[in-house]
């Protein structure tokens, strides 16, 4: 089979990976836009699951993402003055630019080619080959060229972020609270290297103005949000990427899904078939996934409508409780004067249920309560188990704008961090 992948993120380039492996003879070309070593973000987060998961499917490639990658197994909370912590799962963060090099290099080895500084101009025609993958990101020109086929659908989030790195190691997955005179701001924090963190700050589009984060530039902004987050930092510096004009790259998250994944030999991969709210750490896992499911598809089968179909269907059921989650996540942070009235702990336990469909529904402070008699009760439990998924699912068709709650910052209208814990 002759494929071209059009993207080398990572899911392109795992496709090419597990394509080669199950047959060398394929010919397999991956087309990357940017020069080689050129990458936007910082580091990437994942968990043991996923790490299980490469190692099952590419020994080589997954044993040089381990030891390439930072590990910690707990998280921390700074509330106001307070702090507090909890030991949960391990998990694993890795520089996305090293994340890169290892599958570049990897894919090469089985005789890949990887073409950097090679775009697929707009309008110009699909390369010449059996499959066509589209992997170029959230953004995606092939998708968007037949935008109306793919039935592709945006929802824009409330909330403003930014994407900084910083000088610190943390060694768990941090979260700090900052109550403002314009409201609250936070970060979430983890690890990716010896001597460097992801740093995501967040807040809502009144804090921002209100702090004049909205029009000052990137260096102020910076030194601004080093203050507001001096604890946490311990002295550290904040690492930004500016705009071409010099001001702050803020942002407003965007949900992308879409009616179908595939069109003839065009099938979408990654973030350009769907995105996940940042805040349940799950898009790279979810794009590695993806190219597992698509490779495996396409194992023994001959026709290649049939393979692509049956990737979709897996991906789609596979997607539906962590799209939910994701969906519930970014709820809890739009709604977070809601919670942050309570003592650290109890917060810190809402923050490990956030994507639950019944706490938007129930008052945080008997929410708590409830939790904790069903952690003691296994008849109790099981009935939780049960009954979030069917609301999850009744209301999971509903549009985004239309799930929200009301927040106390404007009028009415899913992978685990460590402060998550099961439903």
């Amino acid at each position: 089979m002759k494929v071209v992948c059009v993207g080398g993120g990572p899911a392109g380039l795992y496709f090419s990976i597990l394509m080669k492996r199950q047959d060398p003879s394929h010919d397999i070309t991956v087309y990357e836009r940017n020069p080689a070593g050129s990458t936007y973000g910082w580091g990437v987060t994942y968990w043991g699951g996923m790490l299980d998961k490469l190692a099952g499917n590419d020994p080589e490639s997954a044993a040089a993402i381990s030891g390439s990658s930072v590990r910690w197994s707990g998280g921390t909370a700074h509330i106001r003055e307070r702090t507090t912590t909890h030991q949960g799962d391990q998990g694993f963060g890795i520089s996305r630019r090293t994340l890169l090099a290892v599958l570049t290099e990897r894919a090469e080895s089985l005789g890949v080619r990887v073409e950097f500084d090679h775009s697929v101009a707009a309008g110009a025609e699909l390369p010449d080959a059996d499959l066509v993958v589209a992997g170029d990101g959230v953004n995606s020109e092939l998708r968007e060229r037949h935008a109306d086929h793919f039935g592709t659908d945006v929802a824009v989030g409330h909330n403003t972020y930014i994407w900084l790195g910083t000088t610190k190691p943390f060694d768990s997955f941090t979260f700090a609270f900052v109550e403002t005179a314009h409201g609250w701001i936070w970060c979430y924090a983890y690890g990716f290297s010896a001597d460097h963190s992801t740093f995501i700050v967040e807040c809502s589009p009144a804090t921002r103005t209100g702090l004049g984060l909205d029009r000052a530039s990137e260096a102020d902004s910076l030194a601004l949000l080093e203050r507001l987050f001096a604890e946490p930092l311990d002295g550290h510096r904040l690492i930004g990427r500016a705009n071409a004009d010099g001001t702050a790259q803020w942002l407003n998250f965007r949900t992308l899904t879409n009616r179908t994944w595939h069109r003839g030999n065009l099938v979408l991969l990654g973030d350009a078939a769907h995105t996940t709210h940042y805040s349940i750490g799950a898009g790279t896992t979810l794009a590695l996934e993806d190219a597992i499911a698509l490779a495996g598809a396409l194992r023994g089968q001959p026709e290649l409508g049939t393979a692509l179909a049956r990737y979709e269907r897996e991906r789609r059921s596979a997607l539906l409780s962590v799209q939910s989650a994701a969906r519930y996540s970014a709820q809890w942070y739009e709604n977070l004067p809601r919670y942050l009235h309570l003592a650290p702990p109890k917060v810190f336990a809402l923050l490990g249920q956030r994507h639950s469909p019944l706490l938007p529904h129930i008052p945080p402070q008997l929410y708590y309560r409830i939790d904790r008699a069903v952690e003691r009760l296994e008849a109790l439990r099981r009935l939780k188990r049960w009954l979030g998924p069917r609301i999850a699912r009744t209301l999971h068709a509903r549009p985004w704008a239309a799930d929200r709650q009301p927040s106390a910052e404007r009028p009415a209208p899913a992978e685990r961090t460590p402060a998550d814990r099961p439903t």
